[in-house]
């Protein structure tokens, strides 16, 4: 994999929880403007590695953040040097407007002095025009692919550079899930770095230009979308189970 410029570098990470060691040793590695996924069986350590990456967890290891090195980096300094985290439960404020948990999104930026948040959530709408439709609605009353829509909208509007996506097809029909990757492609066009957490292993390779296989709390295997797409190992775990969930593009 090619170091030329290197947005995110993650080495030896380790998370324990107590005496339990969740993720152990791992390392990956995201350039600008690519899409990395990692795959997995459910409890393997992905959402743990996302959440120890977004400084959520406590960890050892090194990570950092283009080139800057993130120990005891707070969540917020993180949000404002462009480094995004869409959780897997999306924790959308549900009594809240659409326009207003995207207005939440922006807050780090607006308090730092950035007043281009009208302008982001333009670019937002563009890219999600069902939330433009519902704006005024409250994102509780939103159906499955709207507040996923919604979770990664909020994101945007801080305007990171890394995207980091946990698990966004979970509980979606297969048109939403579908419409969900064009996203992530199109977010990639517009210079995005997707990290991308998926169960849905055979959408997330067609995808990735590289991922990582983790199990146990390892990464075991690695390699470009196409390669681990290809890998038997990759096909008889995950591939094949998965074929009535396939997405095609």
């Amino acid at each position: 994999m090619n170091d030329t410029e290197l947005l995110l570098e993650v080495r030896d990470l380790c998370v324990a929880y107590g005496k339990v060691e969740a993720l152990h040793d791992a390392s990956i590695r995201v350039r600008a403007g690519e899409i990395v996924t990692v795959i997995g069986p459910n409890g393997a350590g992905k959402t743990t590695l996302l959440c120890a990456i977004m400084g959520l967890l406590p960890s050892r290891g090194q990570i950092a953040f283009d080139g800057e090195p993130q120990r005891d980096a707070e969540v917020e300094h993180l949000v404002y040097r462009g480094l995004g985290l869409v959780p897997e439960k999306r924790e959308l404020f549900g009594t809240m407007t659409v326009q207003d948990n995207l207005l939440l999104g922006a807050f780090q930026r607006y308090r730092r002095g950035s007043r281009d948040h009208g302008e982001t959530m333009q670019d937002v709408f563009r890219l999600f025009p069902r939330l433009q439709e519902r704006r005024t609605q409250l994102a509780g009353t939103l159906s499955g692919g709207e507040r996923q829509m919604l979770a990664m909208g909020r994101a945007l509007m801080a305007r990171p550079r890394l995207l980091m996506l946990d698990e966004p097809s979970l509980g979606l029909a297969p048109m939403v899930v579908r419409e969900i990757f064009h996203i992530i492609a199109d977010l990639k066009r517009r210079g995005v770095a997707i990290l991308l957490v998926e169960q849905n292993a055979r959408a997330a390779l067609q995808v990735a230009d590289y991922g990582y296989v983790i199990e146990t709390g390892s990464v075991i295997l690695e390699g470009t979308g196409a390669e681990l797409a290809g890998d038997p190992r990759v096909v008889e775990s995950y591939l094949g189970l998965s074929r009535s969930r396939a997405v095609a593009f």
